[in-house]
């Protein structure tokens, strides 16, 4: 079997199974097990592969026929621009968390401590350090697994983060922070049917909040005044849906809110910085 016909059946059987894009899937599937660029993939479409080709093609279509992502197939993904491993221990990094990593460089103060909450890979996190290798960046998630793919990328993109194990703040209550952001779980059990196969592959735990979607929010807003310095930020990724209950949440915990568009116009990344007076308060333990 040469390279066009591999490709030309490849196309068909994705097709049928309703996988987007099939012929654009088919070539990235063969270019990851070739090493050859799609364009010479396709000027080169005589060529006969091996018999150990043909069955590691085969072996990633099957696997994209399941609705398996390409990142997971291909074990790893770009995210502002770096290279990043992901597993189906963590969620893939996606262009709309950019929108976060670009706002938490911008506000994050020269010299600056920030914590990546819910890290996952790493992307968040590993991307700041490699941008502000004037910040002090900490990640941590309740994940060892993802941990263990956050620690790898950090290594593959040359940066140091201190990681640490455990749910939310609760691993650093004793230290304070310039910035704390996350890309929380936010997708409610109402929208779990909305969702194209791929995305149920991801894992549960960094997608679902069991609830209504803004568990976690509500819960980081609450514990992030302890870890926060006076003002000191603390970002939130939201669903397109959430803004303004996200943005109530803050106004009442740290101040007063400000949004973030992505480039599809959609409210994506929503802030506030924690006032003088607000962190007073919690401290001395005198809100109202």
């Amino acid at each position: 079997m040469n390279i066009g016909e591999a490709l030309k059946d490849a196309q068909m059987r994705l097709n049928e199974a309703g996988v987007p894009e099939p012929a654009l899937n088919a070539e990235q599937l063969l270019e990851g097990v070739t090493g050859m660029p799609r364009l010479l993939l396709r000027l080169n479409r005589g060529n006969e592969l091996s018999e150990a080709d043909r069955a590691r093609f085969e072996e990633r279509v099957l696997r994209r026929l399941q609705r398996e992502p390409l990142q997971y197939i291909e074990g790893e993904t770009e995210f502002m621009g770096f290279p990043f491993s992901v597993t189906r221990d963590v969620l893939i990094p996606r262009p709309d968390t950019e929108i976060l990593c670009e706002e938490a460089i911008r506000r994050l103060p020269k010299g600056g401590r920030v914590f990546d909450l819910g890290t996952g890979s790493g992307a968040l996190a590993v991307s700041i350090a490699r941008l502000r290798p004037d910040a002090e960046v900490w990640a941590g998630d309740l994940s060892e697994a993802a941990l263990s793919v956050a620690r790898e990328n950090a290594k593959k993109n040359g940066v140091f983060v201190s990681f640490v194990l455990g749910n939310c703040l609760e691993p650093v209550r004793h230290l304070r922070y310039d910035m704390i952001v996350s890309n929380p779980p936010y997708i409610s059990e109402q929208e779990r049917g909305e969702l194209e196969p791929e995305l149920r592959m991801e894992p549960e735990m960094a997608l679902f909040d069991g609830a209504d979607g803004l568990t976690f929010y509500r819960r980081i807003t609450e514990e992030a005044p302890q870890c926060l310095k006076p003002g000191g930020h603390l970002l939130f990724e939201i669903g397109y849906r959430q803004a303004d209950a996200v943005s109530d949440l803050l106004a009442e915990a740290i101040g007063t809110p400000f949004r973030v568009r992505d480039y599809g116009g959609h409210w994506r990344v929503v802030g506030a910085a924690l006032t003088k007076r607000q962190s007073e308060e919690r401290v001395t333990g005198n809100a109202g």
